[in-house]
């Protein structure tokens, strides 16, 4: 099972990495260019048959890994025994094994960046069609203040920001490379780290070959960070059932379920599954902490080989709910939003009431404490004269801040022309968004940036295979 896990992922990556490994050591003097060009030739042609991915090989108990799995296969394609076989010289598992994993993570990153990316810019696209979109806010599931779809849209914008730069640091601490480290002391033979990496596409080598080895920092990190944009994803879609259900926003056909026996129902199903995945995410993660919680400091498959199949699994879940979230922002609409009315009588707008009595020069704890014995009194829409009065009164208070207490808080749409910076109005959050679109487009240089110099070095990688080969033929 760990085998057909693994295989599949890992081998074209350990290509890769034993093509750069060869070319080292040649240019090293450890490995004669003639050895070195028999290795070439064969890793060349696993390339060429497994670079552009490949199903994972069954395990039929003649590998016992993905790493004997690819001596053979190697032995094959370069005509000569296993015995024959250079390719692990000063080189082994340990560090092959850690760098094929962070190559291949690194590439998932980089896909869920640029999902992430497409989601935060639409999400402003979406933000600046629903400025004007007043409805309430809750907190503690309990009707709160007035606020708008772009207020809320403008938060998760930044919430999504937020995981994109977690994700582009995890990128960084796991472009890092171990190569070089052996099995976690280095080795006698000469050999060129640096090279290798970059070769690879590395930003850097190890510092510490035992750490490159036996650390996991790197691992714990990308999962917390993945299980983030999980857990955010399951809250907003808690909150969008609910705007569907109250009728605010349209329920998206394309992303729901009918019924097998209630031909009214429009199962918005999808959602649901979003939740879930965002438990999921959460149990990898725990998954991951435990694995590596539970190992030694030191190479072991614990926290290492172990822990594989949780990452792979959250970053495709990640993928999909990136598309997922996307699809669902693309087709958000404005339907029944709420009435003045029924704002007010939410008591939503009661903070604006005690605001303006405070503005009069009403100690704010008494404003509070009046308005607030209002609204346990009856709906701010039945409030009458005759009933503030006698409020005002008990609280000491002149009768003439009545029509301020009467008035105050009737005007929900009152939100939007605020002009506090982060609030819902319609200059805030255009600036808001406006800064929004500057970080994306910043965001997307930084992914970009980083895809280049991946395909740039396995490009030059390959170029300089074929050269050496060509040399000698």
């Amino acid at each position: 099972m760990a085998f057909e896990q693994s295989a599949g992922h890992d081998l074209p990556a350990m290509v890769e990495a034993s093509l750069a490994h060869v070319l080292m050591l040649e240019r090293c003097g450890t490995l004669p260019a003639d050895r070195a060009a028999r290795l070439l030739v064969g890793l060349r042609k696993l390339w060429d048959d497994w670079g552009g991915g490949l199903d994972s090989p069954s395990f039929d108990g003649t590998s016992e890994d993905p790493y004997y799995y690819l001596e053979h296969r190697l032995a094959e394609a370069c005509g000569i025994e296993r015995a024959d076989l250079d390719v692990q010289l000063a080189r082994s598992r340990n560090d092959l094994d850690s760098g094929v994993f962070r190559m291949i993570l690194r590439r998932m990153v980089l896909d869920e960046l640029d999902l992430l990316a497409q989601l935060i810019g639409d999400t402003a696209d979406k933000t600046e069609e629903t400025v004007d979109a007043v409805i309430i806010g809750y907190t503690h599931r309990r009707p709160a203040q007035p606020t708008t779809i772009a207020h809320v849209l403008s938060g998760l914008s930044d919430a999504w920001l937020s995981q994109a730069q977690g994700l582009l640091g995890a990128y960084d601490e796991l472009n890092v490379s171990p190569l070089g480290g052996a099995a976690f002391a280095g080795t006698d033979l000469a050999v060129d780290a640096d090279m290798v990496a970059d070769l690879l596409g590395f930003d850097s080598s190890y510092t510490s070959s035992y750490e490159a080895i036996a650390g996991a920092e790197h691992l714990m990190r990308l999962a917390a960070e993945q299980a983030r944009i999980g857990a955010t994803a399951a809250r907003w879609s808690r909150v969008l059932l609910e705007w569907m259900d109250k009728g605010w926003v349209a329920t998206p056909l394309a992303f729901t379920q009918g019924s097998s026996i209630m031909p009214q129902k429009v199962n918005p199903v999808v959602c649901e599954h979003l939740v879930s995945m965002g438990g999921a995410g959460v149990a990898d993660l725990s998954a991951t902490f435990t694995n590596i919680t539970q190992a030694w400091y030191e190479d072991s498959n614990n926290a290492t080989t172990d822990v594989q199949q949780h990452l792979w699994r959250s970053a495709d879940r990640i993928v999909r709910t990136l598309r997922l979230l996307d699809g669902l922002m693309l087709e958000l609409a404005e339907k029944d939003l709420p009435s003045t009315d029924e704002i007010v009588a939410s008591g939503a707008t009661t903070t604006a009431v005690a605001e303006a009595l405070a503005a009069k020069g009403v100690p704010w704890r008494g404003a509070h404490s009046l308005v607030g014995r209002l609204v346990r009194t009856s709906s701010p829409l039945d409030w009458d004269e005759a009933m503030v009065a006698a409020a005002l009164a008990e609280s000491s208070l002149a009768a003439t801040l009545a029509a301020t207490v009467l008035t105050a808080g009737q005007h929900p749409e009152q939100v939007l022309v605020r002009t506090q910076p982060g609030s819902p109005g319609r200059a805030p959050i255009a600036h808001a968004t406006a800064a929004v679109r500057d970080r994306v487009a910043f965001l997307r240089i930084d992914i970009d940036r980083r895809r280049h110099q991946l395909d740039t070095a396995r490009e030059t990688l390959l170029a300089a295979a074929d050269a050496f080969v060509a040399d000698r033929s």
